[in-house]
């Protein structure tokens, strides 16, 4: 049992990346960072999960950014911390190994596929949505069956039948109807492929297999451009702004908003993989935690602007479409402001798709190094100084499935294991115990005792909740039988009050474990399923392979 929860301490990390002879080059800065963030977080999310999410919530969906810009505030902090104390590829994987051990390091380090390579497959087919609708505009007709997943077209054909008329269908899915009928057949199996998802990922994997200064000027240029036309839509839309709009605030109430948690904090995700290149950068102590910080807080309130614009502009019950800036516009007869939104959506995304693309090689090759994975995965190139093999291989892993999957199957599944990591990482500040190191000299996380604090804000939200539900429910064991998601919530969260009361735990990771906790809980149960089963084929890869080959065993030995 000792075995798997063996650690490396932060001292035999250092030590054994000083000797590693597969290292990266140090080219980034302040200024890259901050634009690798952005580039990161403002993609797919701001540019469609946010109408969805202001159609559940309607003007009140603001709140939700705001609590999840909160959430990720703390698990930034605890992000950054680790990053000055251990700045090397690997982000949350690297800081598991020092702060619990290698089982849940493994396990880490598994679910940030989810997050990295999984997301990356969503973020592929919303560009592609985008481009196809764009070159659409211009003249130039992508055929249905080369833009449009299997997966969509089979499930529209089945539920509409053969003869189905096109007029009663969305657009969507008479795209995906048509795509079934028009697609060639190869041995009986039709040929539907999402190409254009296809050609981005191929594009963005060269532009990974050079490195990451090719990485950092293109991410860059695509930061600007971006940033200039979400500007412009604040300002522009703020002319066409109708208060009436925004009242009933939240039309939904609470659960309304509640809604929206997969797809606004969709929108956050990103950040965090600005701690896979603390290795490549010039001053990781320094501009890491800055970096961090400055994209997040920039972020948020250009999602609270662009949430107010939305839901001033038109009524929120018109906002569930899948190109929610570009849709307003259009009610508005701005149609050249659609277009340039398109434009902007297509740069947003191709830079989310090339920093998490850039993110997943890195905790591979981190994982390699153990000896957790062959050492192919940790192989740097000659000449462009990059993991060369886990770019391609991650290339592979993305491209294939987004020829085939849909938003629907990959969107929350890549959530919830990004919510997993987060609480990891704030846990794992906790375990470090830093406010009583002085180890190092970079970033720590404020220390503030929670003792009291965490008691009293636990019994103030639940007599709270006592009241809701004596208001809303016949009494509060039949709110509970019905809000399965919630009494879990709150078991753990008594748990864990109860340990910083006797164990004086930082405030500011314990709010971080909590609130991204409650976060997860708010998603599908399906969801929790398959982020399990993705687990445990982790833990059988791990068994089977890392846990005899790990470089701990020579150590131990």
């Amino acid at each position: 049992m000792n075995q798997l929860f063996r650690k490396k301490s932060v001292s035999d990390i250092l030590t054994q990346h000083a000797g590693n002879e597969h290292k990266l080059k140090p080219t980034l800065g302040f200024r890259d960072i901050t634009a690798m963030g952005i580039a990161a977080i403002i993609g797919a999310g701001i540019f469609s999960t946010i109408g969805n999410a202001s159609f559940n919530g309607g003007p009140a969906v603001i709140l939700l950014f705001i609590f999840t810009a909160i959430a990720c505030g703390f698990s930034a902090m605890c992000y950054a911390e680790f990053a000055s104390v251990i700045p090397i590829s690997g982000s949350a994987y690297t800081y598991a190994y020092a702060a619990f051990g290698e089982l849940i390091a493994w396990i880490i380090g598994w679910a940030l596929i989810v997050e990295y390579a999984i997301g990356n497959i969503v973020v592929a087919i919303s560009w592609s949505d985008y481009f196809t609708h764009l070159m659409q505009g211009i003249g130039w007709h992508i055929p249905e069956c080369f833009s449009v997943d299997y997966m969509s077209a089979a499930r529209v054909y089945s539920e509409a039948g053969p003869n189905a008329n096109l007029a009663n269908l969305n657009y969507s899915d008479a795209e995906a109807y048509t795509a079934w009928l028009q697609a060639p057949e190869l041995f009986g199996f039709k040929l539907i492929l999402d190409l254009p998802a296809l050609a981005i990922i191929l594009i963005v994997t060269i532009l990974i297999y050079r490195g990451v200064h090719e990485t950092k000027n293109a991410s860059n240029i695509m930061v600007a451009i971006k940033l200039i036309v979400i500007v412009l839509v604040i300002v522009v839309g703020a002319f066409y702004v109708n208060p009436d709009n925004w009242s009933p605030f939240a039309p939904n109430g609470i659960a309304g908003v509640l809604r929206g948690v997969s797809s606004v904090f969709f929108a956050y995700i990103g950040f965090d993989a600005l701690a896979t290149t603390a290795e490549e950068c010039k001053d990781p102590k320094r501009d890491l935690p800055r970096g961090m910080m400055a994209s997040l807080l920039l972020c948020t309130l250009l999602y609270i602007l662009i949430a107010l614009v939305l839901t001033g502009m038109v009524d929120y019950k018109e906002l569930g479409v899948g190109d929610p800036l570009a849709f307003v516009f259009e009610r508005v007869n701005l149609n050249f402001m659609s277009g340039l939104i398109a434009v902007s959506a297509i740069v947003a995304m191709a830079s989310v798709l090339l920093v998490f693309q850039n993110g997943q090689p890195r905790i591979w090759m981190s994982m390699s190094r153990d000896g957790l994975l062959p050492k192919k995965f940790s192989a740097i190139h000659s000449k462009y100084k990059t993991p060369w093999f886990a770019s391609i291989i991650t290339g592979i892993l993305v491209a294939i499935p987004a020829l085939f999957m849909n938003l629907k199957e990959v969107t929350d599944l890549s959530s919830i294991g990004t919510l997993f990591a987060f609480m990891l990482v704030n846990a794992g500040v906790i375990r470090m115990e830093s406010h009583k190191s002085d180890y190092h000299t970079g970033f720590k996380v404020p220390y503030i005792n929670g003792k009291f604090i965490v008691p009293v804000m636990y019994l103030v939200g639940f007599f709270w909740l006592l009241s809701a539900g004596s208001l809303h429910h016949n009494d509060i064991m039949g709110y509970f039988l019905n809000n399965a998601q919630e009494l879990v919530f709150w078991l753990a969260a008594l748990g864990i009050t109860i340990l910083t009361y006797k164990n004086n735990y930082s405030l500011i990771p314990v709010l971080g474990i909590l609130s991204n906790f409650y976060l997860m809980t708010q998603l599908h149960e399906s969801n929790w399923i398959g982020f399990g089963s993705w687990l445990i084929f982790g833990l059988l890869i791990y068994f089977s392979y890392g846990k005899k080959h790990s470089l701990l065993n020579g150590k131990n030995e």
